[in-house]
């Protein structure tokens, strides 16, 4: 195990899939190298490229696995400039001392306010409308076209998206239920399920904001769209992957549901301008949308400056606030000298082992930060003078040592 001690003027950092400008404006203005690419790379060009890269940044189309984490002996940090991370094996991630941040909150607002303009296009059945419009066929008929108000909303998943999404739809006049499998407050008059099948049989329109965790997979199949009321809507801005496409194809052919949006796909084009191929394409009242729930001028500005700010907080400083896979140390103002970021197996003994080799060379510690997260611990050590040689090889050489650093 060496130990990384580099100004920021030699780290290189690479952003790839068109992360917002002001991304690359922090990380260039703080010193470091950066680089910026529009397009996601595939398997084989990212593992060549992480061989030589110090940070890495992505979005939802660049998939990190073990392997390629294996070939990335000088990464320090990843950040995703979106909410999911399940494009990230954080497990490897964590072993090999990488922290990863992402944006939880940032693009919420946009993903809620894309969800109410599709519920009422469907409603209204819009598509169909504009489609006949530019086909020069005028149609005034009502028939099918409603309001939102009095409506019955039902959000799976009731974290940072749904619960905005359930105050918004009811200052529309809409009802809203919801199911979480964790135990969430209901916001505004709200009604919590216990069960998809009971929320299923209790509403009109469907809209899923789960996360991308593997128990997820197949979440939404032909079981559940059968439950749900003849003329329902439906709605994923979620993952790709807990909807059976061909499920709901047959649904919505049959007349069963009404309405579809989908923003989403299994498996979706790395780059503007590859074919997109999907089961729903070619249907009535189904809105398709590129993955662009997220994706407005203040959600990406706001993801940009928000990741790239934890990156060099975490670089210059060891902050790993909000960090989705190392213990999470919010530190005071920096006012250290000197200061040894260190990650380890959260085995016994590691903390004292460290104090120990520090009270051998009469080093004094002026602070030291201590956190642990499943099989992983962090501890930061500041001292008012610098680390000899011999410390840094002794704990460098422990048996539970994945990253050392000196900031």
């Amino acid at each position: 195990m060496s130990v990384t001690r580099r100004p920021p003027q030699e780290l290189r950092v690479l952003l790839l899939e068109n992360v917002h400008p002001d991304a690359t404006a922090l990380l260039s203005k703080a010193g470091y190298q950066v680089e910026a690419l529009d397009r996601a790379l595939g398997k084989a060009e990212l593992t060549e490229r992480l061989a030589h890269v110090d940070v890495l940044g992505i979005r939802s189309n660049t998939h990190v696995s073990a392997a390629a984490l294996e070939a990335a002996p000088h990464l320090l940090a990843m950040g995703a400039f979106c909410i999911g991370t399940n494009q990230i094996d954080l497990g490897a991630a964590s072993a090999h001392g990488v922290a990863v941040f992402n944006a939880p909150f940032s693009n919420t607002r946009s993903v809620v306010e894309l969800v109410i303009a599709e519920i009422i296009a469907l409603q209204r059945g819009l598509t169909d409308k504009s489609r006949q419009m530019h086909e020069g066929i005028w149609d005034k008929s009502a028939k099918g076209s409603h309001e939102v108000r009095g409506r019955r909303l039902g959000i799976v998943g009731y974290g940072n998206i749904g619960s905005q999404l359930s105050v918004l739809a009811e200052s529309l006049g809409m009802a809203v239920w919801f199911y979480d499998t964790d135990d969430k407050l209901a916001l505004g008059n709200a009604k919590r399920c216990g069960s998809i099948e009971e929320l299923l049989e209790a509403v009109d329109i469907v809209t899923l904001h789960v996360d991308g965790r593997a128990d997820n997979r197949g979440l939404f199949g032909e079981a559940e769209f059968a439950r749900m009321g003849q003329g329902s809507l439906f709605l994923n801005l979620s993952r790709g992957f807990v909807v059976d496409h061909g499920a709901l194809r047959a649904h919505i052919e049959s007349g069963h549901i009404a309405g579809a949006a989908v923003d989403v796909f299994p498996n979706e084009p790395k780059a503007k301008g590859e074919p997109f191929v999907s089961e729903l394409r070619g249907l009535p009242n189904v809105i398709l949308t590129p993955h662009v729930g997220g994706s407005t001028e203040e959600a990406q500005q706001d993801i940009g400056r928000f990741v790239a700010g934890k990156l060099h907080d975490y670089l210059t400083l060891g902050s790993t606030s909000l960090s989705v896979n190392l213990p999470n140390l919010v530190l005071p103002p920096d006012a250290r000298e000197f200061r040894l970021t260190h990650i380890h197996a959260n085995v016994p003994g590691v903390l004292a082992t460290v104090n120990s080799l520090f009270a051998d060379h009469g080093m004094n510690i002026e602070g030291q930060y201590l956190g642990t997260r499943g099989d992983v611990g962090y501890v930061i050590t500041d001292t008012p003078s610098d680390f000899p040689s011999d410390v840094l090889r002794a704990l460098a050489d422990l048996p539970a040592t994945t990253r050392l650093r000196v900031l």
